[in-house]
């Protein structure tokens, strides 16, 4: 049963069955949806937005939608009292359209960050909340003022920018010149209390304008008092001392036009560089994998399981046979997770991983320097090293018979590397080799002083970009040594062809 909805008599007590158009004392009752909808209100508890609710159906009025939320950036945990030491500012996505990608990365730079840039991955929730990250740096040593952070988020085919403003304070400053400083750039207080929650704001004072705003919500409590006082709660000289614990904010996130990317020349997911003149750094072919998990296994001349085909080297080169056998058809997979490259034992024979076994099925992160043996059961048949360890690619030299002959670049499909920051994750083996990524179906080189992005095919002259020492060229094919093999393979099976349609 509903109360008495008529807009004509509000203090009318009477109850009403569902369905009925008039009360006991004739009073004409609203549309049966507007009655059911005050009646869902009136189950929901006397707070603040139920109450509007049920003011604005008996009143014959709808409650208006609320207003669309504009993407922004809140920044919160920032604590400019730190000064000279450790800061950890907190990011978080908000309003964000629901059509944006479950994966954004968000791309940093600043004289604050560490090498000038940063790039993290912000991912969306099961219900649809942002995750939130956070940036760290260190003010020791860095001159009082204001440092511009500038901030872009990227998804596919849509980007967003905002600037943010932080404040490096002197280490001598008393709270209230930085809390002073700090109002005087943003002019904006928020208070805001909810779920039987007390906040108080006391002892502030200003010299101009200034916006604040105060919420208090579901029988909550937000007090906000401008009288000045002493430390023993007495009326004090006029003199206020302003204590919060961190500063938060909101910038706003501008959509911004991409240009429309341009198709690679030559689209491949495997290649490799011939190197005319190998050295310690640069083995004589350095194959390339963009795949999202890539196979290791043994190297069959003929329909191979595996895309890193991998033989046993021994005193004369490359051995089909013997210990090659050894290894199976599909030994390993490396793919991209969450939380950079892992490695996959799915083999027959085991692998070892800095000398011990994983376990088969049992995905173990790789780490720069790991040594990785191929098999477990005898040692010296392949041994690998991680000599390299990007976000977006990992490289592995061999460090047994075969080191001279060959190493493996694995690129993650569709991440692009951030060029300042790829030298302290290398080895010296690795500190050589150039900077290359996967993006639109092929290869891309980078330089990683200017940012310029080079796509590599067969006719690139690649010796003149950065990172390439001597004569080297680039293959569309993984084992261009075996290519006299291809042709031999594809000249058998077409001689085959007539026979077996004859027999």
């Amino acid at each position: 049963m509903n109360r008495c909805a008529s807009p004509d008599h509000p203090h009318c007590t009477t109850w009403v069955l569902p369905g009925e158009h008039a009360c006991e004392h004739g009073h004409a009752q609203p549309a049966v949806e507007a009655a059911a909808a005050a009646s869902a209100a009136d189950s929901l508890g006397p707070s603040y937005d139920m109450l509007s609710h049920l003011r604005g159906v008996r009143n014959g009025a709808a409650r208006p939608a609320p207003a669309a939320t504009r993407p922004h950036l809140h920044v919160s945990g920032f604590d400019p009292r730190a000064a000279g030491g450790r800061h950890a500012v907190k990011l978080e996505l908000r309003g964000m359209p629901e059509d944006a990608p479950g994966q954004l990365a968000l791309l940093l730079q600043s004289e604050l960050l560490a090498g000038g840039s940063a790039r993290i991955e912000v991912r969306r929730g099961l219900r649809g909340e942002w995750r939130p990250v956070f940036i760290e740096f260190s003010s020791r040593g860095r001159e009082h003022g204001q440092y511009r952070i500038d901030a872009e988020v990227h998804g596919e085919m849509r980007a967003w920018a905002a600037t943010l403003v932080l404040l490096v304070p002197n280490p001598d400053a008393t709270l209230s010149e930085i809390h002073q400083t700090f109002l005087s750039t943003h002019k904006n207080v928020r208070i805001h209390a909810d779920d039987g929650a007390i906040t108080r704001l006391q002892g502030l004072a200003t010299s101009g304008s200034l916006d604040i705003d105060v919420q208090a919500r579901n029988a909550s409590i937000a007090q906000l008092d401008f009288a000045a006082f002493s430390g023993d709660g007495s009326p004090g000289n006029g003199k206020i001392s302003l204590a919060l614990p961190t500063l938060a904010w909101d910038e706003d996130l501008i959509e911004i036009d991409l240009p429309a990317p341009a198709d690679h020349p030559f689209p491949s997911t495997s290649a490799c560089l011939v190197y005319a003149e190998p050295d310690a750094g640069c083995p004589r072919h350095l194959r390339l994998f963009a795949l999202d998990e890539c196979v290791l296994g043994r190297f069959e001349a003929d329909a191979p399981d595996a895309d890193l085909l991998l033989q046993h080297h021994g005193e004369h080169g490359p051995e089909a046979g013997g210990l090659t056998r050894r290894l199976s058809a599909r030994h390993a997979i490396i793919r991209a997770g969450r939380h950079g490259f892992e490695i996959e034992d799915v083999s027959r024979y085991g692998l070892l991983l800095d000398g011990a076994w994983p376990g088969k099925h049992k995905p173990v992160s790789l780490r720069l320097g790991m040594r990785i043996e191929l098999t477990a059961s005898i040692r010296g048949v392949v041994s690998l090293v991680v000599t390299a360890l990007f976000e977006h690619a990992v490289v592995l030299h061999r460090v047994d018979a075969g080191g001279a002959a060959e190493a493996f670049m694995l690129l993650a499909p569709g991440r692009i590397p951030a060029a300042r920051t790829e030298q302290p994750s290398s080895l010296p083996r690795a500190a050589r080799l150039p900077l290359l990524f996967h993006r639109d179906g092929g290869i891309w080189h980078m330089d990683p002083v200017s940012g310029q992005e080079t796509p590599l095919s067969p006719s690139s002259a690649v010796e003149r970009l950065a990172g390439f020492h001597g004569l080297v060229r680039f293959s569309a094919r993984v084992r261009p040594e075996n290519a006299h093999d291809d042709a031999r393979r594809s000249e058998r099976r077409r001689a085959n062809v007539p026979q077996f349609l004859g027999a």
